[in-house]
């Protein structure tokens, strides 16, 4: 048809024939669909990932987080998950919290929840942007992809820090020069052969910050993390009791742990996340402990609805509750905390018996022989703990 611009098999032809102006036109493709930040990486350019998460493992730094382990032998390297990738784009979508994340922590009556579980749960934002942005790769230069956010087998820090992104940071997070530690990370594999980035040097110098504030000591070194001591690992991923000697220096992190990544000092270049659907709703942002404590399931699920934190599931959620509660030294709250000494969940009814010693010894000492018949052994062991 005359006037009629190039077709599309001579767009692409064009596009694979200049694979720099391919990747200018991905990039700014990216950005159009919310990303703030894009590299890409050769499959190979992250070499030290499969030692380093062999020695995690092999220290048992992974705690009772076992699909780590069922899924080692992928993670190491791309192509062990997708023997075809040629190229691994990296995208990153900053969250910049609206506030200071450290500024809940004087407030020991409300719960502290991580900034990045605060709006909606990130995985739905991200991965049908991911979606659009590799079906528009596959319209303009063929090729095929894969798309991975949070979920597989995929190392996206490492992978991220060889793209250019940033850098993994003494507290093994990533840390961007332009956006600080406030970046979620998704990844899209393709068979297309990009130019790819260069890796992002750290910057990290002498600082410790992050390693100085943790709460609970859980990097044993500079770069390497035990995870049975962190607290995002024991307030979200582990199932069971929380260790006792672990309990009061949590606080009131009810979920996840902002310190190593708040106290950074290139936050300083940080930003305030553009994606309205991150943002913190209201019950997230400072809720009161009395409240919390009062919740069954079926409100937990509603008030969280669509958010990380609903993945976690009521009874854990209530357990971090009653140890914030513990720690909070709010006598006000031990009519809460023994209410919930006969809820249906040992997990819960343990925290308790913790909590409410912690908060009004005497009271939990003349409830201890209408308890005598615990029948669950773990609960059993905390009456016996709290000498009552």
């Amino acid at each position: 048809m005359a006037g009629s611009g190039p077709g599309p098999e001579l767009h692409r032809s064009r596009l694979l024939s200049d694979p720099a102006g391919l990747k200018a036109a991905l990039i700014e493709a990216a950005r159009a669909r919310g990303f703030d930040v894009a590299g890409i990486a050769r499959p190979d350019a992250a070499p030290l990932t499969k030692q380093r998460l062999q020695q995690f493992l092999a220290e048992g730094a992974h705690g009772n987080m076992i699909w780590m382990e069922t899924t080692a032998g992928r993670r190491g390297d791309p192509r062990d998950l997708w023997p075809e990738v040629r190229s691994v784009i990296m995208l990153g979508l900053n969250y910049g919290p609206d506030h200071d994340p450290l500024a809940i922590l004087q407030h020991r009556e409300h719960g502290a929840i991580s900034v990045y579980a605060k709006g909606e749960d990130y995985h739905e934002i991200i991965k049908p942007k991911l979606k659009d942005l590799a079906r528009w790769l596959i319209a303009q230069a063929g090729g095929d992809v894969k798309v991975f956010v949070d979920t597989a087998a995929v190392m996206e820090k490492p992978l991220a820090a060889a793209a250019g992104i940033g850098w993994q940071g003494k507290h093994t997070n990533l840390v961007s020069r332009d956006f600080g530690s406030w970046l979620f990370l998704g990844a899209i594999f393709t068979t297309l052969e990009l130019p790819p980035d260069g890796a992002e040097i750290d910057h990290c110098g002498t600082c410790s910050a992050c390693l100085d504030i943790c709460p609970t000591a859980a990097f044993p070194a500079p770069y390497r993390l035990d995870a049975r001591r962190c607290i995002s690992y024991l307030t979200i991923e582990h199932k069971g009791p929380i260790p006792r000697e672990l309990r009061p220096l949590i606080g009131n992190r009810i979920y996840g742990c902002d310190d190593c990544l708040a106290v950074c000092p290139w936050n300083k270049f940080a930003q305030q996340g553009r994606e309205a659907k991150l943002a913190a709703r209201e019950a997230a942002r400072s809720p009161a402990l009395a409240d919390l404590l009062q919740l069954d399931d079926a409100t937990f699920r509603k008030m969280f609805a669509k958010t990380a934190l609903k993945r976690s599931g009521r009874d854990r959620f209530i357990r971090n509750a009653l140890i914030a509660a513990g720690n909070s030294g709010d006598a006000a709250l031990a009519t809460h905390t023994e209410r919930c000494l006969t809820d249906a969940s040992p997990l819960v009814r343990g925290a308790a018996v913790w909590a409410l010693g912690q908060l009004d010894p005497a009271r939990l000492a003349a409830l201890a022989p209408s308890h005598a018949g615990e029948s669950d052994p773990t609960v059993a062991e905390e009456w016996a703990a709290a000498g009552a």
